[in-house]
């Protein structure tokens, strides 16, 4: 007679997994700022109002557009599981689709996300979950669910996987497309954090087959482990750009934002630009951060590779209009923390990127 299967035989244990789902809801709650957000506890979606008149709160819109933005972490989770540091990665994934909907000038609402692993885990689970919360906090979003997915015959044990989505909402009137961009317009730079979440396939080869470094080698050009350096959470740019708008009420004085993400310099200010213009940029306008430069060295990297691959020390730009340039890069920097300089301006051109000598301004 055959033995009696379980779950638990084919890799799934129900009792852990209920002991990890009882770890997480007071990481989801606070992030809970607003109270559009409905507590549901124990439902089957996360509930949000998109119109409230509570309290102090006020938020009625007209003509709304929801917007949404899913990404994942990509290779750089490879790092994560190989040095057992789990608690950033879960902030890159909630940057990478916030800051794609702060590029349409939306206003960042709720975040949700996705683990997948071989076997359940609870203390890893809160580990990846406590940095996706910690990146909702910063961003001003709340963690309304998520999916914890136990996939023994898909990932080998300790491996996992990310993903997550975005929603927001903006004006109609107000969505920024690209289209108000103009001859003239002035590109600020904001300033990364370093690799962010784009290039790591390349930047492990070159750092761990090329160099043959560990994770926790020391880097005298970088100042730290090349694990410290690797794993530096992407930089988010909610309350920078939240910091603008409350600055420069001024209508349509920011004509186009993008998210330098895989392609980099080369690839992403391209794709919000009307036909007929094209971005020059400045050489030598903002300070490449040291870790760029070490791979470029370090590898050959000629410099095109590196432009399109990495985002070079620029997390992210804005077009904006040129009277109001230096002030804003200053607003940036002074009072929203983040490093910016003007490092280029909008030209006739095929919607292409090209690089020459000028001037450009630290903010």
């Amino acid at each position: 007679m055959t033995a009696p299967v379980d779950y638990r035989a084919s890799g799934v244990d129900l009792d852990l997994y209920d002991e990890t789902m009882k770890r997480l809801p007071p990481l989801l709650k606070r992030t809970y700022n607003s109270p559009r957000v409905l507590d549901w506890p124990g439902g089957f979606a996360g509930l949000f109002r998109l119109n409230a008149n509570i309290g102090l709160l006020s938020r009625t819109y007209r003509d709304p557009v929801l917007v949404s933005s899913t990404d994942g972490v990509g290779t750089k989770l490879k790092l994560a599981v190989a040095t057992g540091r789990h608690s950033t990665v879960g902030i890159d994934l909630v940057a990478m689709s916030v800051n794609d909907c702060l590029c349409v000038g939306a206003e960042p609402l709720f975040f949700l996300d996705y683990v997948a692993m071989s076997h359940d885990d609870p203390d890893l689970t809160v580990q990846i979950v406590q940095g996706i919360s910690d990146g909702c906090v910063e961003a001003e979003v709340a963690l309304l669910g998520g999916e914890t997915a136990i996939l023994p015959e898909f990932y080998k044990p300790n491996e996992y996987d990310l993903a997550g989505f975005c929603v927001g909402v903006v004006e109609r009137k107000h969505v920024l497309t690209g289209q108000d961009i103009n001859l003239g317009d002035k590109i600020i730079g904001l300033g990364s954090s370093g690799l962010h979440s784009n290039g790591y396939s390349l930047a492990r080869k070159i750092a761990f087959d090329v160099a043959g470094l560990q994770a926790d080698s020391h880097v005298p050009a970088l100042g730290r482990t090349v694990a410290d350096e690797f794993l530096a959470p992407t930089k988010l740019y909610v309350r920078a750009l939240k910091t603008v708008y409350r600055q420069y009420r001024v209508k349509r004085i920011i004509h186009g934002i993008a998210h330098i993400t895989g392609g980099g310099l080369i690839d992403n200010p391209p794709r919000i630009l009307p036909e007929g213009l094209a971005i020059e940029l400045f050489r030598n306008s903002w300070p490449v951060p040291p870790v760029f430069s070490w791979l470029q060295s370090t590898g050959s990297v000629p410099d095109d590779e590196m432009f399109r691959v990495f985002n070079m020390g620029i997390g992210m730009v804005m077009i904006v209009a040129p009277y109001y340039a230096e002030s804003i890069a200053k607003t940036l920097t002074k009072e929203a923390g983040v490093p910016s300089w003007v490092i280029g301006e909008v030209t006739r051109g095929d919607r292409s990127v090209r690089f020459v000598d000028g001037a450009g301004s630290r903010g």
